[in-house]
């Protein structure tokens, strides 16, 4: 089966989770994805760290993608940043607005994703692909479903070449968003992203904290496993195969994988869908 997937990492914090991430990384590159990309804190709060891994990863010749948020920023040092990116061969920015770090008032110069993805376009052109951020169930923070979608498309206006989204658990959302963009005159490419589920009430939180859906299905029979996590882990895996077949049925571009630095259930995934 021919379909492109990515990988999503977050910058490890100790010396120790940088080498369990290395062989992390080492596992997947077996599945050749298009480019992996790596999170970005609060505010820049992980910037270092961010920048460590993306060029770590690049160095050993494979396509990384740094996450840039703009939301506390100033035009001067997101420019410093993207010419670090520049200077060690990185070609694709994930593009977001970012959260305001607790305790920080001023929003900075960039506040909105789409003035950041502009501003990227205005300084080095076509140098980097950018991905941006979709919400098949709408971003938590949008005033309604019209407004959202409004959001989006003027992320795609001001150059986006692609747009990531938000896990989920329901297809038929990531369909009816695609059509809605559609209608609304969006032609780039909208690759639905995957959370592989290993403890449900990580999961749970994850989805508390972003907006994501968990269907009563789903989460009752989680909720009857109990502490029994062989069989939350071979139901979950169950469940995201069988939303990905959905998906690429459906005719999505590809597949972006959130990993949590883990590579057994996106490599297990992988093999169940024959990539």
């Amino acid at each position: 089966m021919s379909i492109e997937l990515s990988v999503e990492f977050f910058p490890p914090q100790t010396p120790e989770g940088a080498e369990k991430l290395r062989a992390t990384w080492t596992k997947l590159a077996t599945l050749k994805p298009a480019f992996f990309s790596v999170t970005f804190g609060a505010g820049g709060s992980t910037q270092d760290r961010t920048f460590d891994t993306v060029a770590e990863i690049r160095a050993a010749g494979l396509p990384a993608a740094p996450h840039l948020s703009c939301i506390g920023s100033t035009r001067g040092r997101v420019r410093e940043i993207l010419q670090r990116y520049r200077d060690v061969g990185i070609r694709r920015i994930v593009a977001l607005r970012g959260d305001l770090p607790s305790g920080m008032a001023e929003p900075g110069e960039l506040r909105h994703a789409n003035e950041l993805v502009d501003f990227i376009r205005t300084e080095t052109g076509d140098w980097f692909e950018i991905e941006v951020a979709a919400y098949p169930e709408y971003h938590p923070q949008s005033k309604n479903p019209r407004d959202d979608l409004l959001n989006f498309k003027r992320k795609a206006d001001a150059g986006a070449d692609s747009a990531i989204t938000q896990f989920f658990y329901n297809a038929d959302a990531y369909e009816h968003f695609v059509a809605e963009a559609r209608g609304a005159g969006v032609t780039i490419p909208i690759i639905p992203g995957v959370m592989p589920i290993a403890s449900f009430s990580k999961l749970a939180r994850f989805a508390d904290a972003c907006g994501a859906e968990i269907p009563r299905w789903m989460r009752r029979k989680f909720e009857s496993y109990g502490d029994d996590t062989a069989s939350i882990r071979a139901y979950g895996l169950d469940v995201v195969t069988q939303l990905c077949e959905r998906l690429i049925a459906a005719g999505a571009p590809g597949l972006h994988f959130y990993t949590l630095n883990q590579a057994s259930l996106t490599m297990e995934i992988a093999k169940r869908l024959a990539l």
